[in-house]
């Protein structure tokens, strides 16, 4: 009890460092903050009211944005159901999934931006490059995901199954899939959801509403 007391107050303690140590080095003024109110005001002000010669520019981009997260998300479950399948301690040996994690821990970390430019400078602009992107960079997060809902399945039923010969595909149909059937669901949807929004960040480089955003941006429109 007394040395997880310790953590917790060695934990804190941690944490607690690294607020005073982020503020004392950030160079955050708040003054500054303050007198940025008039700006601010200035700039929301010259949104209103809108700009409809641009509407047609918008209703572009905006397509562009959702066709590459729909075909990015498309692409990522594609990806994910074998290798959340080889991810998984259920259905594998731990030679197997370990290296699997392994390796989708690694297409995390990779930031999607500089996957877009790569595939920019490999396949040229446009909305593929988008696609492929958000698929890569998807299939990191939405393969762990699908893991761990085969492994937070009750074990009776594989059990039974088990017990009765059946193979691993037969367990994953019968026994493992409507239980986690819910859990996928959810988890697809929320990283379509996150697809969006990265969609409008890979604009910039890789076609979209983005790209309509920075150049606007850039002539201070």
């Amino acid at each position: 009890m007394r040395f997880r007391e310790f953590g917790g107050y060695a934990t804190s303690a941690l944490i607690a460092g690294a607020i005073l140590w982020s503020f004392a080095t950030a160079n955050v003024e708040l003054s500054r903050l303050m007198s940025a109110g008039p700006r601010i005001a200035d700039f929301l002000g010259r949104m209103f009211p809108p700009d409809p010669t641009v509407m047609a520019e918008i209703k572009k981009g905006s397509a562009e944005t959702l066709r590459i997260a729909i075909l990015g998300t498309l692409g990522a479950v594609i990806l994910s159901i074998p290798l959340g399948i080889l991810a998984s301690e259920t259905m594998v040996a731990r030679a197997v999934f370990r290296p699997v994690r392994t390796l989708l821990a690694f297409i995390r970390a990779i930031p999607l931006i500089l996957v877009a430019m790569l595939m920019v400078g490999a396949v040229g602009l446009g909305p593929l490059p988008g696609i492929i992107a958000v698929a890569f960079h998807a299939t990191g997060m939405l393969a762990k995901f699908y893991a761990e809902a085969i492994d937070g399945v009750s074990r009776a039923p594989i059990a039974a199954l088990e017990s009765a010969g059946a193979g691993p595909l037969v367990r994953l149909r019968h026994a493992i899939w409507p239980q986690m059937a819910p859990v996928v669901a959810r988890d697809t949807i929320f990283r379509f959801e996150l697809n969006l929004r990265e969609s409008l960040i890979l604009g910039m480089s890789a076609g979209g509403i983005g790209f309509y955003i920075q150049t606007y941006v850039r002539s201070f429109q």
